[in-house]
């Protein structure tokens, strides 16, 4: 072919895509990263965003794939209007029966994730019972006889016609055998549901919903949603409400509470956050993932001096710990170790130069990292024997808890080992921000009342007052089709505005801190006037870090702690609260949306929520669940939106309680105060 022809056919390469850093994030740190990716031809997920469009169909959850004759693709009429003629799969499925079927699969591997993780935290508490591992140990027994009961343990015992204090090893033991039955014992309920307020308990019972053990939950939504078994919405929803109450009051609340007997109640503490926290002269360790059991031995071992001394032997001045997502959040509630950013800043971490090691434990880990690192000389490690990765540029070091602190020192020695290996060409953010974070239950109530009168009457009697409005739950994860962090902190800026306190878990916590908003400092510049003074006299943040996503339980039990302090109802559902995941992106996250809302909570979720595509199905879960559980789903993409709405509820449950308006203060006196209760 003629030189000329060739050259006239032959197509120009087209310039590839991507993504502009300040559309993609509101976090300047978040954006030189970007822009440092790009020139070095990294490739992250927010250009993957550019280049990869989501499914329409798959978004409005009406795509099957259930069987073999699919996909069956339910496309919304344009009208956006059912017809008389309704769209079918193959077997003759409706668009809301595959909504349905989408979301309860959703809540089944959601309640897997989260209870699996609480399954392992119950085997390492087990192990450490039958005295099968010394690098573990019960680090709070209060918290361990706090929970005893609640799993049937007594915690006295009777001694020549005496009560005295039972053997703690004992309990820890009868514990442990109770915890670990709960993922499958053959008969009876889930022993942690009565601790939600007596009506709210009673609702489930009524209704059947009360979750048998974890495991049979999550196995009955897949046998319901196998091709050809149920095929009627609510019933499918009713199985998904026991799943996602077996992960809220089950899995998930146990690992929170497992862990604070092993590892500490946290308790607030000060620290910084965002990818600034990494240090040029010191070893890098980034920790990523959900499961504390490993990060905490990682933390043990690089604070150790033999681990600092063989740092300094290769040049560096120390070992600099940082999280990425829940696993950072569980380091940072109980050490104070600083997060390095949220879930979509984690191959931004290594794009610094300056990661001389990334540890991954279980979800939410990208599996692009170990291109990224390919790049760089960071080395990507996977620890779990479920999640490892197919990339040869990735070290697999099973942890083993029976020999957890050896396991944890190699990984630090791997890391330090590997500074000397670092380039020159290291670009670390300025950016990070102070912050107070580890908060829990426990420590509201003692910051509300103090050591002899720690209760939340003062936050219940200023919610009735009306210096704060009512209480938000804002939590999740990030999604790369939203501008990163933006959502999370437009919505909490405006609640906080409006004198509504914010509980916040996750990646939002990590944003919030980010930002500046867990300092109580940050209550005079964001919050409204009542929320302002309430945050200044108790000195806490308007924002208050619960912990990681299975601390989403620690919010379940600060609302039955205010229904038991009195005066705003008898239930959940009855008070001025609201819950919102902005930026969700995890199935998880539609797991802890249905617990909320069968815990009678209003829950708005951004982004989009798969069920669009069977109007009749998201009226259901929009309207009907109401009536059903007290709580509610709702749709709002735009941050401001989402405020409005979720303040709107929280005014109508304040009309309901008739606190909607404005009490006079009253000065007391002496004799007022002593007829206060001790």
């Amino acid at each position: 072919m003629p030189e000329t022809i060739d050259k006239k056919l032959a197509k120009p390469e087209k310039a590839k895509k991507v993504a502009d850093p300040v559309a993609a994030s509101v976090d300047q740190a978040t954006q030189q990263m970007i822009r440092r990716a790009q020139e070095l031809g990294v490739e992250t997920i927010f250009d993957r965003a550019v280049t990869m469009k989501p499914c329409n169909i798959g978004i409005q959850g009406t795509c099957c794939k259930n069987c073999a004759m699919g996909p069956c693709r339910l496309p919304l009429p344009k009208s956006g209007i059912e017809g008389e003629d309704e769209r079918k799969g193959l077997c003759g499925a409706t668009a809301n029966t595959i909504a349905a079927r989408n979301f309860a699969r959703m809540v089944a591997a959601g309640c897997a994730a989260h209870s699996d993780h609480g399954r392992n935290v119950a085997e390492v508490f087990l192990s450490v019972a039958n005295k099968e591992t010394g690098d573990y140990k019960i680090k709070d027994p209060n918290k361990l006889l706090a929970i005893a009961p609640h799993f049937g343990v007594d915690v006295k015992v009777e001694v020549d016609g005496e009560e005295v204090d039972r053997n703690l090893d004992e309990i820890a033991l009868e514990v442990a055998q109770k915890a670990m039955a709960e993922w499958g014992k053959p008969e009876g309920e889930l022993d942690y549901l009565k601790r939600a307020p007596k009506p709210l308990y009673e609702r489930w019972q009524k209704l059947g919903v009360l979750p048998r053990n974890i495991d049979r939950e999550v196995v009955e939504i897949m046998h319901r949603t196998h091709m050809g078994v149920d095929q009627d919405y609510k019933n499918i929803v009713k199985q998904c409400t026991r799943a996602a109450l077996a992960d809220g009051w089950g899995g998930s609340m146990m690992a929170t509470d497992l862990q604070d007997v092993m590892f500490g109640t946290p308790f607030p503490l000060q620290t910084e956050a965002n990818l600034g926290i990494m240090k040029e002269d010191q070893v890098n360790i980034i920790i990523h993932g959900h499961e504390p059991v490993l990060s905490e031995m990682i933390v043990a071992a690089s604070q150790s001096q033999e681990m600092i001394d063989y740092a300094k032997t290769k040049g560096a001045k120390g070992i600099q710990l940082g999280g990425i997502c829940c696993t950072g959040n569980e380091i940072l509630q109980r050490h104070g170790v600083p997060p390095a950013g949220t879930f979509l800043q984690q191959e931004l971490a290594i794009v610094t130069g300056a990661c001389d090691a990334m540890v991954v434990d279980v979800q939410c880990v990208f599996q692009n990292l170990a291109n990224v690192a390919k790049c760089f000389h960071t080395k990507l490690i996977t620890t779990h024997p479920i999640a490892r990765m197919e990339q040869d540029n990735v070290t697999h070091i099973e942890f083993d808890e029976h020999h957890a602190m050896e396991d944890a020192k190699k990984i630090v020695k791997l890391a330090i080992d590997n500074f000397e290996n670092r380039g020159a060409d290291v670009m670390i953010p300025a950016q990070k921000a102070a912050q107070v974070a580890g908060f829990g239950v426990e420590s509201i109530q003692y910051h509300l009342g103090g050591t002899f009168r720690g209760s939340y009457y003062t936050l219940n009697d200023n919610i009735i007052n009306g210096r704060i409005r009512g209480v938000a739950g804002v939590v999740g994860c990030n999604n790369a089709r939203n501008r990163h962090n933006e959502a999370h902190l437009t919505l909490v800026k405006e609640l906080i505005k409006n004198d509504v306190i914010v509980l916040t878990t996750g990646c939002n916590g990590i944003a919030c801190a980010m930002e500046g908003l867990l300092t109580p400092g940050a209550a005079h510049v964001y919050c409204g006037p009542g929320l302002a003074e309430v945050c200044e006299t108790v000195g806490i943040p308007p924002v208050l870090h619960l912990g990681s996503c299975v601390d989403n339980s620690r919010i379940l039990l600060a609302a039955t702690e205010v229904v038991k302090a009195g005066g705003l109802g008898n239930d959940i559902q009855d008070l001025p609260a609201a819950g919102a995941a902005p930026e969700w992106m995890s199935e998880k996250a539609i797991s802890i949306g249905q617990y909320f809302v069968a815990s009678g909570v209003y829950t708005l979720f951004g982004v989009n929520l798969p069920v669009t595509g069977a109007p009749v199905f998201q009226e259901y879960l929009f309207e009907e669940l109401e009536k059903i559980y007290g709580g509610k789903w709702d749709l709002a993409a735009d941050p401001i939106e989402m405020a409005r709405k979720m303040i709107a509820h929280i005014d109508k449950k304040r009309k309901e309680l008739g606190i909607d308006k404005a009490r006079e203060r009253v000065l007391m006196d002496m004799a007022d105060r002593q007829r206060l209760e001790a």
